[in-house]
């Protein structure tokens, strides 16, 4: 239900301020509710993520298992150990973009998360481009993730992984990512419980494959010396230099994901404080352990040069299997397997939850039907079934093309940080106007130079993910890939915004983030004075 007027009228009932000027998030449902009618919408969704479920939803998204599992050979393979540096400095411009989302999540903590923030942060205009751009790259990120998955699935039912290299046949790929597909889909039909009961255990997987799994490596299983991370080598570029530039996709492709945390705000008690907290956590977590896992995989490899070469491009089953045997890989692999599924399912979640807000405010083809809930589950089914239409098709054509795959998530990653950096510009914009978020979780006097740093370091990432891959032998399109599809893509959403002008048909609040900062802070002030003459 979008709102009907630009100036939503403020719930009475308040917390008292934070030290940093803002607002304490509501402790209860009815004070969430009151929040939520505050910022123009009804409560429709049951609040049953707590705070830990968050972390675990937001976590199994960025999966830093899944990440090194499937990025681990490329690094080694494109620049040697030092790839793993980019894990470090990925992880550090990622968690200032988090602290920058925080701040704007706990103002605005509604469905839809980035869609949400840019429209009251700038307008609808700029939302929906914002929301186009990042709903194709979850799309996208439902499709990569399922078929990442399928080399390990025909790993795990291989009858043995002693030969290096097990990859899974174009049609073997296109059933299992079919597979997960529907099966992760059907878990997310039963509800917000089954979601985060699935991400709980996502997120256990995640850390006894890399803890569990990493420390017995490191102890026991050493083949390599800490050297390797120090040793430069290319074998697929003209210089090291561009070589390490294209060995950065190991942390780009990584660290995101901490976003899919606010895209359930509205599910989520006390999202004002719980999501911020879980984003940074998701970041900083997330990125020890794939550090961790990094390392571990690296020193334990019995054959480290054929993964140097590039002649063995999937070498996770044969490090285990040497390391642990026949049992204990299968064992490896069920946890790895465990955390895709995790990883699908909150990606189908966070799609269907930001198109759903999308058509909430009527800013969406069809918004009737995609704004459903439905009575049981409290979910928007017809919103995830849209999601998973699009990574249906695109698995029939990379059945007819295999080698597209990793120019496919090329492009998604460009088209996430773009719309990333869409809500960056917009909060240091706001800012530059005047806003002081005023939600129970601030950066205080922090906030300008954080938003400053996490939009230089935004651009930065946008420009390694757009820089050509491959060497000059490399034909024009390949190198360029990543670019050409998100120009397509962008330059189609401008035709549909510009010619059919969705923002029009919305009433629906936009723009207000100083006036509904300086509500807030009224609510505030009468809650403390209230408390005050009560305690006279």
């Amino acid at each position: 239900m979008s709102a009907t007027d630009n100036e939503p009228q403020v719930a009475p009932r308040a917390t008292p301020a934070t030290a940093q000027g803002g607002t304490a998030g509501p402790a209860s449902s009815a004070e969430d509710a009151e929040l939520l009618a505050a910022l123009g919408y009804e409560q429709k969704f049951d609040r049953k993520v707590s705070l830990w479920a968050n972390f675990a939803l937001g976590f199994v998204y960025l999966s830093p298992l899944v990440g090194v599992v499937s990025l681990f050979a490329l690094g080694l393979a494109t620049a040697g150990g030092p790839s793993i540096l980019w894990i470090g400095i990925v992880g550090v411009g990622q968690f200032l973009v988090a602290l920058v989302f925080g701040e704007v999540v706990s103002q605005f903590p509604l469905a839809g998360g980035l869609y949400q923030w840019v429209r009251r942060l700038w307008n609808g205009r700029y939302a929906w481009f914002t929301a186009w751009t990042y709903i194709c790259c979850i799309t996208i990120g439902i499709t990569s993730t399922a078929l990442f998955s399928s080399d390990f699935v025909a790993s795990l039912f291989a009858g043995t992984t002693d030969e290096p290299g097990i990859t899974s046949t174009p049609a073997e790929r296109l059933w299992i990512a079919i597979g997960m597909t529907i099966v992760c889909l059907v878990c997310n039909l039963f509800g917000t419980r089954t979601l985060a009961l699935i991400s709980k255990i996502g997120l256990a997987a995640e850390l006894i494959g890399i803890v569990l799994v990493g420390f017995y490596l490191l102890i026991f299983e050493r083949h390599n010396s800490i050297s390797i991370f120090f040793e430069t080598s290319s074998s697929n570029h003209d210089s090291y230099f561009s070589a390490f530039i294209a060995a950065s996709l190991v942390g780009l492709f990584l660290f995101y994901g901490f976003e899919a945390c606010g895209e359930i705000a509205e599910e989520v008690p006390n999202p004002a404080r719980s999501i911020p907290r879980a984003m940074q956590l998701t970041v900083a977590v997330g990125g020890v352990a794939a550090l961790f896992a990094f390392v571990g995989y690296a020193l334990a490899a019995p054959d480290l040069d054929s993964i140097l070469s590039g002649e063995d491009g999937n070498p996770i089953p044969s490090i285990l299997q040497a390391s642990v045997g026949t049992v204990g890989t299968k064992l490896v692999l069920l946890v790895i397997l465990t955390s895709f599924i995790a990883g699908v399912m909150s990606q189908q979640a966070a799609a269907s939850r930001i198109t759903f807000s999308f058509a909430r405010d009527n800013m969406f083809p069809g918004s009737r039907i995609f704004s459903k809930i439905t009575s049981k589950h409290r979910v928007p089914r017809n919103a995830l079934l849209a999601v998973n239409v699009v990574p249906l098709l695109i698995f029939v054509f990379v059945y007819y093309s295999p080698d597209s795959l990793t120019k496919i998530a090329a492009f998604q990653m460009l088209a996430g940080y773009a719309a990333f950096m869409m809500v960056v510009l917009a909060a240091l914009r706001m800012r530059l106007k005047g806003w002081r978020p005023a939600g129970a979780w601030t950066l205080g006097r922090w906030g300008f130079t954080v938003n400053v740093a996490a939009l230089a370091y935004g651009i930065l990432g946008m420009v390694l993910l757009a820089w050509p891959t491959g060497d000059s032998d490399t034909a024009f399109v390949d190198r360029w890939i990543a670019l050409i599809g998100f120009l397509i893509v962008s330059a189609v959403g401008l035709v549909y915004l510009l010619t059919v002008k969705p923002e029009r048909q919305s009433t629906a609040p936009e723009g207000d983030a100083i006036e509904v900062a300086e509500r807030l802070r009224s609510r505030a002030a009468l809650a403390t004075s209230t408390t005050g003459e009560k305690a006279a």
